[in-house]
């Protein structure tokens, strides 16, 4: 049976804000409701009145309130004081951006004065919900956060996650490592902030099984609870080359805080350092280990830098200005084996118990205290084979980030849609958008895939890259190259739109060619002056 909004009133009445005749016709007001803002219009000189939250999600202020009632394509909206964006005032959806979209609420005039009620249009919850996350990286933290500000009372929430801190930013575990940043900066959410919101942490105490026809989880150390929904972020595995001495002492991979710490403590004992993979991650951990005071050589299979996010002359680039900081390369090299060994004072080795050195397919060999794999990262679905759910090569998920499973979401490096995984911090961040609004069951956007740009974490470096940047039939290139100052820009463009860029030495226009790609926007009228930037093609 439906439960209607004059139904809900009926149950709870609500909290009396005004009287109807406080707020102007076609108009709003704002009032302060068990701790939320919340924004009241009233239709004309009429008592048809609508409640919805008064945060503008574009400006992170609470503003909606502000703005003017009207008709728009047929529907009852407020345009954003701000960003002039549209929201419908039955529903709550942002026309131009559903993931922007927010709450509803019941309100109703009696006698004359304004009642709203707090909890979710449509829905009078017995008990809250249990919302159980597995993962407490930044994705699964994110939809989190999304959730408690649409939906703040609607799930009692459990959070398991593998590491033994609280939630941190991993994009800048390279500051860390490189001795720029400290821990604690790149710490979002620390253990008291679950606490002050309710939320119960499990810290390293990873799920190890999830019973969906009981709809319990199961963790590590053997606690067991219950769940109504299901967000499952469980990130992705490093790739490690299979070659002998892969297992060593000494060999270890880029991707959390523990590989932070026991590289920096390596560098503090040991002087050769070896890093396997020339992509993003294998640079930023070849500079902070060369900044630890380590002598670093980087094995890269191909004979580029960053063939994904790089086309082969800003690799080139990037090559250089890294040699020129004193670390050494090996292009075109294959890994053929880890070597082991113990040094002991006379220079011998005897036994396998650390690794010594790097052995490739041409019988070449350098020393190595230290080998770093950073060849890539694969969705981890373990948990999610385990568990039933469909897997390919990430856990599969429709547009609403649902599983096959529909009491189970998922979001982040582990999962699978349309046929692509992400790894990079922009599509997970719409990814948790658009999951947290269908947790909280105001749902309207979709994910539907997303355009990504990369940027190198080196000081002194600068460089990024967005889009479709390898060209091919049909596109054209712009090119500008200026030798002495270091500069390289690389435009590509299909028609009249720009699909994808590559900038070398000045990246101060990045984000807008990136809105230029996001956007297709038609460039026909400033394609003479795009490579020269925004600032030029604005004043022309």
């Amino acid at each position: 049976m439906m439960i209607t909004v004059l139904d809900q009133l009926a149950v709870n009445p609500g909290t009396d804000v005004c009287a109807i005749d406080d707020i102007n016709p076609d108009m709003g007001v704002c009032a302060l409701v068990e701790g939320r803002q919340i924004a009241i219009f009233r239709i004309g000189e009429t008592e048809e009145v609508y409640a919805i939250g008064a945060y503008d999600p574009n400006s992170g202020a609470n503003v909606l309130w502000r703005g003017i009632v009207g008709d728009l394509q047929g529907r009852l909206v407020v345009a954003s004081p701000i960003y002039k964006q549209h929201f419908d005032l039955k529903t709550g959806e942002c026309l131009e951006d559903p993931v922007a979209s927010v709450r509803p609420y019941p309100v109703e005039v009696r006698d004359g004065r304004v009642w709203v009620r707090v909890a979710a249009a449509g829905q009078v919850p017995s008990r809250k919900q249990r919302l159980v996350v597995v993962g407490n990286g930044m994705a699964a933290m994110r939809v989190v956060e999304e959730l408690l500000r649409v939906a703040p009372d609607l799930y009692d929430i459990t959070v398991f996650g593998n590491e033994r801190v609280g939630n941190y930013n991993r994009i800048l575990l390279s500051p860390v490592l490189s001795g720029e940043t400290a821990v604690d900066e790149i710490l979002l959410n620390k253990p008291e902030w679950y606490a002050r919101r309710g939320i119960v942490l499990h810290a390293d105490d990873p799920v190890v099984t999830i019973d969906r026809q009981r709809r319990v989880v199961v963790s590590s150390s053997g606690y067991e609870t219950r769940y109504d929904r299901l967000l499952l972020a469980t990130g992705s595995n490093p790739v490690i080359i299979p070659v002998p001495g892969n297992t060593l002492p000494g060999v270890i991979t880029f991707r959390d805080l523990r590989d932070v710490e026991e590289m920096v403590a390596a560098s503090r004992q040991y002087k050769n350092a070896v890093v396997i993979g020339g992509g993003l991650l294998g640079l930023e951990a070849a500079n902070g280990l060369l900044r630890q005071g380590m002598k670093v050589t980087v094995v890269h299979l191909l004979d580029s830098l960053m063939e994904r996010q790089l086309d082969k002359p800003a690799g080139a680039l990037l090559k250089n200005s890294l040699e020129q900081r004193g670390i050494s390369f090996r292009m075109e090299t294959q890994t053929a084996e880890i070597i082991g060994g113990v040094v002991d004072a006379t220079g011998s080795n005897e036994g396998a118990p650390r690794v010594v050195g790097v052995r490739f397919r041409d019988g070449s060999q350098i020393p190595a205290d230290l080998v770093v794999m950073a060849v890539g990262i694969r969705p981890n679905t373990e948990l999610a084979k385990k568990s039933g759910l469909r897997c390919e090569r990430g856990v599969v998920v429709d547009d609403t980030l649902q599983t096959y499973d529909p009491r189970i979401y998922a979001v982040g490096e582990c999962v699978q849609h349309r046929d692509k995984t992400y790894g990079l911090v922009a599509p997970l961040w719409e990814q948790a958008s658009v999951c947290a609004t269908h947790l909280a069951q105001v749902g309207f956007a979709r994910f539907k895939g997303s355009v990504t740009s990369t940027k190198l974490k080196v000081t002194g470096i600068d460089l990024f890259s967005a889009g479709d940047f390898a060209g091919g039939e049909g596109t054209e290139d712009l090119v500008l190259r200026d030798p002495r100052r270091g500069v390289y820009k690389r435009l590509v463009l299909q028609g009249n739109c720009v699909t994808g860029v590559v900038l070398y030495g000045d990246i101060q226009d990045g984000s807008w060619y990136f809105e230029l790609i996001q956007n297709k926007t038609d460039v026909s009228a400033i394609r003479s002056k795009l490579l020269f930037g925004r600032n030029f093609c604005v004043a022309a």
